[in-house]
């Protein structure tokens, strides 16, 4: 009896990481909304981890469920859809110029900076897509929802910390709403894309991603937290340029 709940605690291991992601999604968004995008960003980290950590435990435990798949997705929907659409929000909240609609906005609440969260309407988009694709086993078909939050999250970084003084030409409307529009394009495009978990722990399988680290270090070195945008900028003109490649990783 105690070696069947053993195993039963074992196979509810990668839901448990998964629901972790989704708590410290909700504790980002939180975070992000009250101000705090510094502290917010340590919570995003975990649910990085998270994320990664229920895909791995469920292929080492040889197990998989719609359920988990399900939960997955949900989480994300959170972690890596509302968290970076609240994000922007904040931003273009800095940005606009108060009392625009000044009937229209209950106190709290910038109607005129609401449009940042169709972001987190084509995160959902994406993630559903994302179960029902089943091309995607090796590659990305679009921008990865994590991918899209570490974006807005190195530029939410670097107005925060005042970062190379970005914020002079980064809280302007005309820049982030096109900028939330193109990300929402993204998201549910048919661009082939590299994928960046790991599934095999050999040097072939993993040198791009290897690469990537590397030139992400070296980027943080000079950019500081502004390297997180850079190195998504870089990622996604590396996988339109080598779209064959992309590809041919299935």
């Amino acid at each position: 009896m105690p070696k069947q709940s053993d195993a039963t605690h074992m196979l509810n291991l990668p839901n448990l990481l998964t629901m972790s992601n989704l708590f410290c999604g909700c504790c980002a968004f939180v975070l992000v909304v009250g101000g705090s995008p510094d502290m917010a960003a340590w919570f995003t980290l975990a649910s990085f981890v998270f994320d990664y950590a229920d895909g791995m435990a469920a292929r080492a435990l040889k197990i998989a469920s719609p359920l988990g798949k399900e939960l997955d997705s949900l989480a994300d929907v959170i972690s890596f859809g509302a968290v970076p659409a609240a994000m922007m929000y904040m931003m273009l909240s800095q940005g606009l110029d108060p009392g625009f609609l000044p009937t229209l906005s209950p106190r709290g609440l910038n109607v005129e900076a609401l449009p940042a969260f169709v972001l987190a309407m084509f995160a959902g988009m994406r993630l559903g897509k994302f179960n029902l694709d089943t091309r995607q086993a090796h590659y990305f078909i679009g921008l990865s929802t994590p991918a899209c939050t570490i974006f807005v999250l190195g530029l939410a970084l670097a107005v925060h910390k005042g970062l190379f003084q970005v914020d002079v030409w980064l809280l302007n409307p005309w820049l982030l709403f096109p900028l939330t529009a193109l990300l929402c394009f993204l998201l549910i495009s048919e661009i082939p894309m590299f994928g960046m978990k790991i599934k095999r722990f050999d040097w072939s399988s993993n040198v791009l991603m290897l690469g990537f680290a590397i030139m992400f270090a070296t980027l943080w070195f000079f950019l500081h937290e502004l390297a997180l945008s850079v190195i998504i900028v870089l990622y996604v003109l590396t996988s339109i340029f080598l779209k064959n490649k992309v590809i041919a990783s299935n």
